[in-house]
């Protein structure tokens, strides 16, 4: 019986990180003013239909307090050069 033939040579490719277009980067900023769209429409309907809105309050403000943080770290992402630039 004859040996397997194990003495392959594999090829390994670098894969470069692909670098993220800026528009691409400040598109991912546009849920923020559709967040926002969303709150608004909630409380027209609070407005409206009379919901009562103090059990959400406090959710919504702790909720506001991290997007903000995330707004500004996502804000210094999309501004940053690009790396592969020469």
């Amino acid at each position: 019986m004859e040996q397997l033939d194990s003495d392959f040579d594999y090829v390994v490719r670098e894969r470069k990180p692909r670098a993220v277009k800026r528009e691409v980067r400040f598109n991912l900023l546009l849920i923020f003013p559709a967040l926002g769209l969303l709150w608004l429409l909630y409380l027209v309907g609070a407005a409206v239909f009379q919901w009562s809105v103090t059990d959400v309050v406090n959710a919504v403000m702790i909720i506001m307090v991290v997007l903000f943080a995330l707004v500004v770290g996502l804000l210094f992402w999309a501004f940053a050069p690009s790396a592969n630039n020469q």
